[in-house]
């Protein structure tokens, strides 16, 4: 692969409960344990982070693939859902949802269209074979 943009970002603190920052400055956000898993809450987390880019990634490849086929996506909106969990084997892993709301595109174009965007998103090619990742059209 040839690099066309590259982000760095530095972990600082505790791992779960410290802080990130992109090296350029433009991103600084605590981090902390959610509630649910033990921890205090009140700041984002990985998955959180995750998921923003994740669905940020995949809105902007299917709107690349719409209008390659003249598909209408205004008002189209991208919902993911970043789940961690434990594997039989005592680690931990990812499970990610990704829900695509397509208001103005008949649903079988829809379906086609997320199909098509799953093969083009960068970080639906990062996961593959690694990750579970469920595709929906509300």
């Amino acid at each position: 692969m040839t690099p066309l943009y590259t982000a760095s970002a530095v972990a600082t603190g505790n791992g779960r409960d410290g802080r990130v920052e992109s090296t350029d400055g433009v991103l600084t956000v605590d981090v902390r344990t959610p509630q649910e898993l033990g921890g205090p809450g009140g700041a984002t987390n990985p998955e959180q982070l995750f998921a923003a880019g994740y669905a940020a990634c995949f809105h902007s490849a299917l709107r690349l693939v719409a209008q390659r086929s003249g598909a209408d996506v205004s008002d189209s909106e991208v919902v993911a859902d970043v789940s961690l969990g434990h594997h039989a084997d005592g680690g931990f892993g990812l499970a990610v949802g990704l829900e695509v709301t397509l208001p103005r595109v008949q649903p079988e174009i829809a379906e086609q269209l997320v199909q098509q965007a799953h093969q083009v998103c960068p970080y639906s090619n990062a996961t593959r074979g690694n990750v579970e990742v469920t595709l929906s059209v509300a």
